[in-house]
């Protein structure tokens, strides 16, 4: 079992940063795909960004792309999001999610191991 804690939420003014990050326990994530996700009041979860094991490939969705950076520390079992130029409709619970396969549409689909979240508050 994978576990996974999200930190670095908080609330923050249209146009700041955040950085989150995800510290995994349990077992070793260096192999595993990793990604971030988020819910906002009253929608879906969505994607944000998702990275393969080696971090050599990374991928957005169209909202976030140009200012969200995924990163992560196999050494730290550790993931990231860095989030630039926020706007209010970034305001969401976000969800850091881990699995044992490799990077593709139907491992973003259904990753297997979620954290609990973490909101991020942006305000106008």
């Amino acid at each position: 079992q994978v576990q996974l804690v999200e930190s670095g939420g908080g609330l923050v003014q249209a146009g700041g940063s955040l950085r989150l990050s995800c510290a995994a326990s349990g077992r070793t994530i260096s192999s595993y795909t990793m990604g971030w996700f988020r819910q906002a009041p009253g929608k879906e979860r969505e994607f944000v960004a998702a990275i393969s094991w080696s971090g050599g490939i990374t991928v957005y969705a169209d909202s976030v792309k140009g200012r969200f950076t995924i990163s992560r520390d196999n050494a730290k079992n550790t993931e990231y999001l860095q989030m630039n130029s926020l706007k209010p409709e970034d305001t969401a619970v976000y969800y850091c999610a881990a699995d044992p396969r490799s990077l593709t549409i139907a491992t973003m689909r259904s990753m297997d191991y979620w954290g609990k979240g973490t909101l991020v508050t942006v305000s106008s």
